[in-house]
């Protein structure tokens, strides 16, 4: 099985308010919807929702960026803060990105299925249409952006291949 390297970040947060999620059956996925297509780091962004939104810590348990490059958010084991109602079991990863307006890169593509086939096999999730979603399949939402979203069969597909090589 090919795994991805996730780089640790040591995001400043209180670990003591994090609650452990008690099962995980589903991966969410996202994109930054930002009126222009940006490169936010997993640190910015858990500065963004520490003072917009006043959590904890950022709302991903990880950032995918535009050079493929995944970087660690709120830790894997915590319940999250990216899709209402599906926070309690699922793991939300954020690509960096406008895919409303913008195309994912390659790097972005390919470190997503990775991350996804390790993230499947760590938590014996199937890889399917049921549990790889999009925040959009969850709720009334554009994310992950429409670029993105027309190839999430593809990158589950990738990912399949990732978990079995």
């Amino acid at each position: 099985m090919q795994r991805v390297n996730v780089v640790h970040t040591n995001l400043p947060y209180d670990y003591s308010r994090l609650e452990t999620r008690k099962r995980t059956d589903k991966i969410v996925i996202h994109h930054t919807g930002n009126p222009k297509d940006d490169d936010c780091s997993a640190k910015s962004i858990n500065t963004s929702h520490q003072q917009v939104r006043k959590w904890v810590c950022i709302g991903y348990h990880y950032v995918v960026r535009k050079d493929g490059t995944v970087e660690e958010g709120r830790p894997h084991w915590t319940k999250g803060s990216h899709a209402l109602n599906h926070n309690s079991s699922s793991i939300g990863i954020h690509v960096c990105g406008n895919f409303e307006i913008a195309q994912p890169t390659a790097e972005q593509i390919e470190s997503l299925a990775m991350l996804i086939g390790t993230v499947c096999h760590d938590y014996g999730i199937p890889i399917n249409e049921e549990t790889v979603v999009a925040h959009r399949d969850l709720m009334a939402t554009a994310c992950c952006g429409k670029n993105l979203y027309k190839q999430l069969d593809i990158i589950r597909g990738k990912a399949l291949w990732y978990q079995q090589n």
